[in-house]
């Protein structure tokens, strides 16, 4: 990796913020890692104020854990709190999902297909990175005839936290084709107009990410130690 990361010079604390969630989510910054704000200052060739923006920035997300010394760290998240974001997840998608299909359109399914297929090229291409992304994506376009404002805000945030950690599922734990397969049997119940069974089939499907994640991360966390 270059000592320096060549950025545009607008809207710094915009920039480094994007880039340092993108390092996080991607796991090139691990959980508990300590950031050390004047590395990054010459790692992004900048000063530290937009250093210590960009941290702001992220703490506020949940991402980076600021202290009052002004120390830095990657969130390190309990078992615990790993499955209640998975179980927010699951109350929060669910009744999207069961009030978006009934007012889904052709234009719905149409957007919902499109990210699918590009999905369905990351999962070949195996880019976790573009598959997280589009992940979240998807899941929204299948929600977004609910209209529910508020609640996509709220779910925004949790997928943050979620994120890296459905990365770190499909990366390590070969989840590819099961998440294929779920993703298009959504889509399909949902064009059928089958709320149940497709809320059924989310429920199961962010549970078996959670159980099978959490398994992942105690067994990791008991080989590491603290």
């Amino acid at each position: 990796m270059p000592r320096t990361r060549a950025i545009p010079r607008q809207s710094l604390p915009d920039v480094i913020t994007n880039d340092l969630r993108e390092r996080i989510l991607s796991g090139e910054m691990a959980e508990g890692e300590t950031i050390r704000q004047e590395a990054l200052a010459e790692d992004y060739d900048v000063s530290r104020m937009p250093i210590r923006e960009a941290l702001k920035r992220l703490d506020a997300e949940g991402l980076v854990h600021l202290t009052n010394n002004r120390g830095a760290s990657v969130t390190v998240h309990s078992l615990s709190e790993i499955g209640e974001i998975f179980d927010l997840r699951v109350l929060l998608e669910v009744d999207l999902f069961k009030r978006a299909i009934p007012q889904m359109t052709d234009a719905d399914f149409a957007v919902c297909e499109t990210i699918l297929a590009e999905m369905e090229k990351s999962y070949e291409a195996y880019d976790v990175g573009r598959w997280g992304s589009l992940n979240y994506e998807y899941h929204m376009a299948l929600y977004a005839a609910a209209g529910r404002g508020l609640t996509n805000e709220i779910l925004q945030r949790v997928n943050l936290q979620s994120d890296r950690y459905v990365r770190m599922h499909l990366s390590v734990m070969e989840q590819r084709e099961p998440a294929k397969e779920d993703h298009r049997q959504l889509l399909s119940l949902a064009r059928a107009g089958q709320e149940d069974k497709a809320c059924d089939l989310l429920t199961k499907h962010i549970q078996r990410t959670k159980d099978q994640l959490l398994d992942m991360v105690t067994t990791k966390r008991k080989i590491e130690g603290p």
